[in-house]
């Protein structure tokens, strides 16, 4: 190890300019550098989002609500239905979309229940997304697994129960 002093640092040469900010630092050679400040998002931006999910929801319903899923050749069928015969727990949800695109609700429950439901959930997290939004505060839909496993239960329920004699009114 060689124990000789660093020599300080030369003069620039004749014509050239100086190096900008401050002299280098003994162990340091250069000015730590930092991140840009950040820079706070305007509330047209921040509601750019959920108002584009809502255009597509609404795109989605407008194309259900004027192409019509009674009438055969128009959507694919349920794979599950096709080939089981057993209803899946969204059979019926375009009939259901349908329904409510056209403000008939009891039809809409007729032909899908839990799709109803999930409609009305979306609505009001929608509503609290663009009221989040708006304050400039983050939405956070992180749920914990027994969240998602009740949710996967739910479901399973409504398909045993709507393809049994007992709940055939869940039937679409």
């Amino acid at each position: 190890m060689d124990a000789t002093p660093t020599p300080a640092a030369a003069p620039p040469a004749p014509g050239c300019p100086p190096a900008p900010g401050p002299p280098p630092t003994p162990g340091r050679p250069y000015p730590p550098v930092l991140p840009p400040a950040p820079v706070p998002a305007s509330r047209v931006r921040r509601l750019a989002i959920p108002v584009g999910v809502m255009a597509a929801v609404v795109g989605a319903f407008g194309y259900v609500g004027s192409v019509d899923p009674n009438e055969p050749g128009h959507y694919p069928v349920c794979p599950l239905l096709r080939f089981t015969g057993l209803y899946c727990p969204g059979c019926g949800g375009l009939r259901s979309a349908h329904a409510v695109a056209h403000g008939d609700i009891a039809a809409a429950l007729g032909s899908n229940a839990l799709a109803v439901a999930g409609y009305g959930i979306f609505a009001v997290l929608w509503v609290v997304w663009m009221a989040r939004a708006a304050r400039g505060r983050p939405m956070s839909m992180a749920a914990k697994p027994a969240v998602w496993w009740g949710i996967g239960a739910v479901l399973l329920v409504f398909s045993v129960v709507r393809n049994l004699p007992f709940g055939s009114a869940l039937a679409p």
